[in-house]
């Protein structure tokens, strides 16, 4: 007899979101096996931030193969794996977004693409994707408390163009159940009612 393949759940959203205090929270809830995205392992991250048309097309390549080595080793975790941000937000967000602003020329991204959209005919996608939806004015809020340097000086358009790439990409994702979560007014850590009604639907799919 085979045995069950093991859970994939997502947790998606833009910067400030709310993805890894939520991720957090499950994790300590059930007891899952977490997967944070890499920023402080970035080499680039930093430079980007500061020049993003010198650094976009390697800060990506970073992410896409780091994503790739990460979906890897979820796919092969014994228990249900969670995960903060996807290699498909990497590509259909980010990536697209810095091309689309002409931080990432025609020809480079033309290749990233092709080496993403090869990776992601490779993978197992998730049992369930939680999507993390804000208002601008809340990610600036959330930004600004958590005070990391390199994302002091984020401009609003950056956030507003990235929640427009992220309905637009939500809109038309299939691969899996989507769960939304609007978190400006959710607050599952003290208030009883939001966190049960969000375990419940989580449950559904565990």
């Amino acid at each position: 007899m085979t045995a069950a393949r093991s859970k994939f759940i997502a947790i998606a959203g833009n910067i400030g979101a709310g993805k890894t205090e939520l991720t957090t929270f499950l994790t300590r809830r059930y007891g899952l096996e977490p997967f944070f995205e890499p920023n402080d392992a970035n080499p680039y991250l930093e430079d980007f931030y500061g020049d993003m048309k010198t650094w976009a097309f390697r800060s990506q390549l970073f992410f896409l193969t780091a994503k790739f080595k990460l979906h890897r080793q979820l796919e092969a975790c014994q228990g249900t794996a969670l995960q903060d941000r996807t290699i498909y937000e990497d590509a259909e967000i980010f990536a697209r977004n810095l091309y689309l602003q002409r931080y990432i020329d025609k020809r480079d991204f033309a290749t990233y693409w092709e080496l993403y959209s090869t990776i992601r005919e490779t993978l197992i996608p998730p049992d369930l994707m939680i999507y993390l939806r804000a208002p601008v004015r809340t990610l600036r809020k959330r930004i600004k408390l958590r005070g990391r340097a390199m994302e002091s000086d984020i401009p609003t358009t950056y956030l507003r163009r990235l929640n427009t790439l992220y309905e637009d990409w939500f809109s038309n994702y299939r691969m899996s159940p989507v769960l939304v979560l609007e978190t400006s007014t959710l607050d599952y850590v003290t208030n009883l009612v939001d966190r049960v009604d969000l375990l419940r639907e989580i449950e559904k799919h565990l």
